[in-house]
């Protein structure tokens, strides 16, 4: 049998196991269609669940479509200011799912841009989390991905990350950002659950042959776990479940397996991985 070694942290997150429970709660209180504004996490499993359970995934543009009265959650990336201004005001039952380290981020962006600084996000732009935070500056926020910019660095600034980024890439953004502003704010907001599932990807990646990390294929923070992986552990490969787990990876019987798994992979899709590794 294969020996199977799983991270030390690995899977739901406080938040998104925050943002999940909220939503059931909420379904069963109100004992009807519920709605989330965009997938609630990056799972295509959990969404499924989460509609067998009457919890439905819209867009911002569905909301035309909906009576007033209709529930509403936030997910865990949290949104705009403005758009939860927008759904109050069209009569939803809004219940903000946003989780609290997302939140202080939001907070930080509101509080220093009406101070007079320049926000600098250091994540995606493309990412809900920070189009969200963006959203509680005016939208005037810059972003940097990677530490790289094609702007000039103003000279008063408060910095912020994207909950999942990388530690190295915020030490290196702002190691540039100070050779160039003369006043800076810097908020290292990589939440502590990223950072501990970052080093457990890491730890482990460096003493298997093979590295599974099960995750959606659209969530950040697997896609860096993914990249952590695949430095240390050529033989890495990304899985949504355990349907995409190819057993011709697994060459021979007495390989060491490495699984690690993002922030939004329930329990029970890793142990089914873990199972097939196992007995295949």
């Amino acid at each position: 049998m294969r020996k199977v070694e799983l991270a030390e942290h690995a899977g739901f997150c406080f938040g998104v196991k925050r943002a999940v429970d909220e939503s059931v709660k909420t379904q069963k209180q109100y004992n009807k269609k519920i709605y989330t504004l965009g997938p609630l996490i990056h799972n295509n499993d959990m969404v499924k669940f989460l509609e067998k359970n009457n919890i439905f995934a819209i867009n911002l543009e569905d909301v035309e479509k909906l009576e007033a009265g209709e529930v509403i959650v936030i997910r865990s990336h949290g949104v705009r200011e403005s758009t939860i201004k927008y759904l109050e005001d069209k009569g939803m039952i809004v219940v903000n799912a946003t989780c609290p380290f997302v939140t202080n981020i939001q907070i930080k962006a509101n509080k220093h841009s009406k101070d007079g600084y320049k926000i600098i996000i250091i994540g995606d732009e493309n990412h809900p989390e920070v189009q969200g935070v963006n959203g509680w500056c005016d939208d005037s926020a810059l972003i940097t991905m990677n530490g790289e910019f094609d702007f000039k660095i103003p000279n008063k600034v408060c910095v912020v990350c994207q909950t999942t980024q990388k530690k190295e890439i915020w030490t290196k953004t702002i190691n540039k950002i100070s050779e160039n502003a003369k006043e800076i704010l810097a908020f290292n907001t990589i939440c502590s659950a990223t950072e501990v599932r970052q080093k457990s990807a890491d730890d482990i990646s460096k003493k298997v042959d093979v590295m599974i990390v099960v995750g959606g294929k659209e969530s950040s923070n697997t896609i860096k776990l993914y990249e952590i992986c695949k430095k240390n552990c050529e033989r890495s490969y990304h899985i949504e479940n355990v349907n995409e787990l190819d057993m011709n990876w697994l060459y021979k019987d007495d390989l060491v397996v490495g699984v690690t798994a993002g922030a939004s992979t329930p329990d029970w899709i890793i142990k089914e991985v873990i199972k097939k590794i196992q007995i295949n």
